[in-house]
């Protein structure tokens, strides 16, 4: 659980250099402090811009969001990676100071929402779908559903890579794990666009509604599937309990359904079943987060080889150096800007300044990516870094909360990337239809990215 020490340290502030109108202590007047970004269409098209000059001013500063409410930005190497384990920064919006009144938006409760001991029962009913072994064993599926989405672009001889291949990859793979039928999977999509991305707060409400009764239906088939008796007499319904390509056959001992399946039927000894709201929580984060920031990887890494051909022609020249250049998008460009928010649960001090019981942080793991402190030369992509080096990077995060989901990220990227390069050996940005641009949102992801071959 969150942890609370009364004896914990407190020290004031220093002035924000460079002419910021604002000190970095909590005694700053929200009238002054500055904003988290200016403007929000440069901010979006080079968010490390804007981190590089609130680090410079301090690693650890009040700003103001857009929508008129204060918070911490940390964007120091040292100091995110000390916030994303400090059992005081709590993911339970019920330490923020102002929860009742801005108790955000959520599908269900998940992972990302909760702290020990609720938050270790929930990870654990997961955790053993995501390991290497068990990632390593889809790998043969996620190879054929890429080779088939490449089978089609082929003859089309150019197309948005984002919406024919940087995204159907990791939906199918994330919809197969759990069990969505595939004639689903494209309204699943539109309603993560517009939930994740949020430009139309109305549309992403709808969309989570939407999304919310649909998953609740689905769990509710799931279930009764799995624990209705099936008519010997017709194995159509027997089959309907393997739904998808990567679950293996359901057992009589409940092993073998799809993720979803197995989620809802989970639960004895110290874990207990999830409760209707957690398995709902579950299914969005999982489903979500399962394909936004795997199809973010893919696009963001291709992107960022066309732009750097010296790059491109090293990796066709030593196709070995693939692992090295996932690891180094992952840096350069993480597929999220930023963890969740954190909430003090007690008065704390982090990077020398003092935050207040109640005050909620944005740890910026794109911010902490680029720090020279920790990456020399951050600012320039290279696919031949110290693997050992780049590979302490936080695009995942750090501590408790590290994405489960990594080792399949990583999988599906290096999967995705080969077969694109094997298969498309003259590749090119095609500025003639249209320009590869980010979607505005605490995800790093473009938008569309026109390619030819």
């Amino acid at each position: 659980m969150c942890t609370q020490n009364s004896d914990s340290p407190a020290s004031g502030g220093e002035a924000a250099p460079g002419g910021e109108p604002a000190p970095v202590g909590a005694a700053a007047t929200e009238e002054l402090l500055p904003p988290l970004f200016p403007d929000q269409a440069q901010f979006t098209a080079d968010p490390h811009f804007r981190y590089a000059q609130l680090r410079a001013a301090h690693p650890v500063q009040r700003v103001m969001l857009p929508q008129r409410a204060p918070a911490w930005i940390v964007t120091g190497g040292k100091e995110v990676r000390s916030a994303l384990t400090d059992p005081r920064l709590c993911n339970d919006i019920k330490h923020s100071g102002t929860w009742e009144a801005d108790g955000g938006f959520a599908i269900g409760l998940n992972m990302l929402q909760v702290d020990p001991p609720v938050h270790t029962r929930l990870r654990r009913l997961v955790a053993g779908t995501f390991t290497h072994r068990r990632v390593k064993a889809l790998g043969p599926r996620v190879e054929q559903i890429a080779e088939d989405l490449l089978d089609a672009l082929a003859p089309l001889r150019g197309a948005d890579l984002v919406e024919s291949f940087a995204f159907p990859l990791p939906v199918t793979v994330i919809c197969e794990l759990l069990g969505v039928p595939a004639a689903d999977r494209a309204a699943f999509q539109v309603w993560s666009a517009l939930i994740v991305t949020a430009t139309d707060p109305e549309a992403a409400v709808v969309a989570g509604q939407e999304m919310t009764s649909y998953l609740t239906g689905l769990i509710k088939d799931k279930i009764d599937a799995a624990t209705s008796t099936p008519n010997s007499d017709d194995p159509g319904k027997a089959q309907a309990a393997a739904s998808s390509s990567l679950s293996p056959p359901a057992t009589p001992s409940g092993e073998g359904h799809d993720l979803l399946t197995a989620l809802a039927l989970a639960g004895d000894g110290a874990d207990a079943a999830l409760t209707p709201e957690e398995l709902l929580g579950m299914a969005f984060l999982l489903l979500v987060a399962g394909h936004e920031t795997t199809a973010n990887l893919i696009s963001s890494a291709v992107y960022l080889l066309l732009r750097h051909p010296e790059q491109l022609a090293a990796l066709r020249a030593d196709p070995s150096l693939i692992s090295g250049a996932i690891e180094e998008t992952l840096r350069y460009e993480p597929p999220a800007l930023a963890v969740a928010y954190r909430y003090a649960a007690e008065p704390l001090t982090l990077g020398g300044v003092a935050i207040p019981k109640g005050d909620a942080l944005i740890l910026s793991l794109a911010a902490a990516n680029r720090d020279p402190a920790y990456f020399p030369d951050p600012d320039r992509f290279d696919i031949h870094r110290d693997p050992a080096t780049t590979a302490s990077h936080l695009a995942f995060g750090h501590g408790i909360h590290h994405c489960l989901g990594a080792p399949l990220a990583r999988m599906e990227g290096v999967i995705a990337l080969r077969a694109l390069l094997q298969r498309c050996p003259d590749l090119r940005l095609d500025g003639e239809n249209g320009t590869p641009t980010w979607r505005p949102s605490l995800l790093r992801g473009l938008r569309e990215l026109p390619v030819c071959w």
